[in-house]
C-alpha cells in the first residue's frame, strides 16, 4: 500500500474515494458534505456510511485521538476493499500531535488490511492501494520532515506487528524452533547493524539450563536459545527482552483437554514479540542497545518426558519442584532470564502468554505488567499508551509470595491456590531475578490479547502482534525523555 503527504487542498486532489470521519457525531464540521442525505440512510454520526454515488465514505470516530483513528482508517480500509476503489484521499486529523496523527491512521490502514490467507485455495486481491493525505490545516507551508517521516515509520511499525501475526499464526507443523530461529537469522541477514547467536541443545546443557532442557525433553524437534542484537554508535540504554517461544504446547505429562490444546500454536508470541520489537527498534534507528533472548522449544509427551513430582536445578542454580508439567513457559523463562541478567542490562522485558488465569482476570484484550518497581510499571503503562495496546497493572504482595514455595525445594513451578494465578507465575519468574535487576525488570503476560480467534478492533481473528508497538511507542518516548526533547 503507498501512502503520500500531499501540500494542498483535499479539494485538489484526484482519487477515487475520500474519507471523512464524523468526530463524536459532529455532523456539522466543514468535511463533511453530505449531510443532507444521512437521514435517508440512517446515519447518526457513528457507524460506516459508504455513498458510492458521491463517491465518499464517512467513519463515525468517539474521539479525536490516536486509537480511535487508527480504528477509524482500518474500518475505511475494510468498507472499501471489496469495491473497485484504487485511490483514497483524506485530511489529516488532529489529535494532539499532527506526526502521531498521521502515524496512528497509516497503522490503521496497514493493520486492518492485514490478511493470513496462506492456507485458503483461493485468495483473494483488492485494488485499494494508494491513500492520499491533505494537509489541509497548512495548505501552501513546508511540511516539516518529521511529519513526513511519520508515514515511513507506522509502515515499519505495521511491518513488523503484521511480520509477528505471519509467525505466530504459522501452523505447528512448520513454525519449529529451528524454523524460529531462521527467521531470526534471516532478519540479522535483513536489517543493518541486527546480528543473531543461536545456540544449540550443546550449548544448553553446558549453561545448566535445565529447566529450559526438560520442556523440551519429547519433543523431536531440538531446543534453540536465539540472541538477535541490536547496538547503534550512541546507545542510551542496554535493554533486554526476554520471550517465552513455545512453539507448541500440548501440557505435557499434564495433558491439556482438546478444546484448550487449540490455538497453542500462539504459544510463542513472547518471542516473536521480541524478535519483531528488535528488528523494529533497529529498522527504525531508535538509540539503545537492545538484546533479544528468545527460548524456542515445544512441550510434547513421550516416555522421557519430564514429569509431576520431579525436581529441576536451574541455570542459576535455584532447585524447581514441577508439579504440573503444563506450566512450562515460566521454566524456559526462568532459565533465559538468568541468561539475559549476565548481559548486564540497564532493563529487562520479557513477554509470554504466560497463565490462562491472565485472561480470566484481564479480559482477551488486555494484558498485565508485573513486577517490583510501580514507577517503572506506571511509566511504561503511559508512555506506551499512543499505541493503542491495553494494560493492567498488577501488584505483587508477600501473602502470594508464600504460594510458589515448596517443601522439597527452593520454589514451586505451580501455586499451592488457584486463585490470582497470573500474579503467582510472575512472582515465580521474580525468584530467579538477582537482587540488583529487581527495580529493572518488568514481566508482562500477553495471553489474552496475543490471540483471539475473532476479529476485533483493527485485528483480525488470530494473532495481533501484542506488545510490539506497545514497547516501540515506549522506547520511542523513553529516548525522547532521555533527550530533553517534546
Amino acid at each position: 500500500m503507498k501512502f503520500e503527504l500531499v501540500n494542498s487542498d483535499i479539494s485538489e486532489i484526484s482519487a477515487d474515494f475520500e474519507a471523512i470521519f464524523v468526530v463524536d457525531k459532529n455532523l456539522d464540521h466543514p468535511f463533511i458534505k453530505d449531510a443532507e442525505k444521512f437521514d435517508f440512510y440512517g446515519f447518526k454520526g457513528d457507524g460506516v456510511l459508504v455513498l458510492p454515488e458521491s463517491r465518499r465514505i464517512y467513519v463515525g470516530i468517539k474521539a479525536l485521538e490516536f486509537d480511535a483513528v487508527r480504528l477509524g482508517a482500518a474500518k475505511i480500509y475494510n468498507s472499501l476493499k471489496n469495491y473497485k476503489v484504487k485511490s483514497l484521499k483524506m485530511a489529516i486529523y488532529i489529535c494532539g500531535c499532527q506526526k502521531k496523527s498521521l502515524s496512528a491512521v497509516v497503522e490503521g490502514f496497514l493493520l486492518g488490511s492485514y490478511e493470513f490467507n496462506r492456507y485458503k485455495s483461493e485468495k483473494k486481491s483488492y485494488d485499494l492501494s494508494e491513500i492520499y493525505f491533505a494537509n489541509n490545516e497548512f495548505s501552501g507551508k513546508e511540511l516539516k520532515p518529521k511529519i513526513v517521516e511519520a508515514i515511513g515509520e507506522a509502515e515499519i511499525l505495521a511491518k513488523f506487528t503484521n511480520f509477528a501475526k505471519d509467525c505466530i499464526n504459522e501452523i505447528p507443523e512448520i513454525y519449529t524452533p529451528l524454523k524460529m530461529a531462521a527467521d531470526a537469522q534471516n532478519l540479522a541477514n535483513e536489517i543493518p547493524n541486527l546480528t543473531c547467536e543461536i545456540y544449540d541443545e550443546d550449548y544448553l546443557k553446558s549453561e545448566n539450563m535445565n529447566a529450559f532442557l526438560a520442556v523440551n525433553r519429547s519433543s523431536v524437534h531440538p531446543p534453540r536459545l536465539i540472541h538477535l542484537v541490536y547496538k547503534p554508535e550512541m546507545a542510551l540504554q542496554k535493554i533486554a527482552l526476554v520471550g517465552k517461544g513455545l512453539t507448541y504446547d500440548s501440557g505435557g505429562l499434564s495433558l491439556k483437554p482438546g478444546d484448550y490444546m487449540l490455538t497453542m500454536k500462539s504459544d510463542k508470541s513472547g518471542a516473536i514479540a521480541v524478535m519483531s520489537i528488535i528488528a523494529a527498534a533497529a529498522s527504525l534507528k531508535l538509540p539503545f542497545e537492545i538484546h533479544a533472548v528468545m527460548g524456542a522449544t515445544e512441550n510434547m509427551i513421550g516416555g522421557n518426558s519430564y514429569k509431576p513430582d520431579d525436581v529441576l536445578i536451574s541455570r542459576s542454580g535455584k532447585t524447581i519442584e514441577v508439579r504440573n508439567t503444563d506450566a512450562e513457559g515460566r521454566l524456559v523463562l526462568a532459565d533465559c532470564l538468568s541468561w539475559a541478567q549476565d548481559l548486564d542490562p540497564d532493563l529487562i522485558m520479557d513477554f509470554a502468554t504466560l497463565t490462562g488465569a491472565c485472561v480470566v482476570g484481564l479480559g482477551e484484550y488486555t494484558s498485565a505488567i508485573m513486577g517490583n518497581n510501580e514507577e517503572l510499571k506506571a511509566d511504561f503503562k503511559a508512555k506506551s499508551k499512543p499505541s493503542g495496546e491495553l494494560f493492567t497493572i498488577l501488584e505483587f504482595n508477600d501473602y502470594l509470595r508464600d504460594l510458589v514455595k515448596s517443601q522439597i525445594a527452593d520454589v514451586s513451578n505451580t501455586a499451592s491456590s488457584r486463585y490470582g494465578g497470573a500474579l503467582t507465575a510472575g512472582i515465580f519468574l521474580d525468584n530467579f531475578i538477582k537482587d540488583e535487576f529487581k527495580d529493572k525488570w518488568m514481566h508482562f503476560d500477553i495471553a489474552g490479547p496475543a490471540y483471539i480467534e475473532k476479529p476485533w478492533g483493527y485485528n483480525q481473528a488470530g494473532a495481533s502482534g501484542a506488545a510490539v508497538r506497545a514497547v516501540i511507542y515506549y522506547l520511542k518516548e523513553l529516548a525522547k525523555a532521555s533527550c530533553g526533547c517534546k
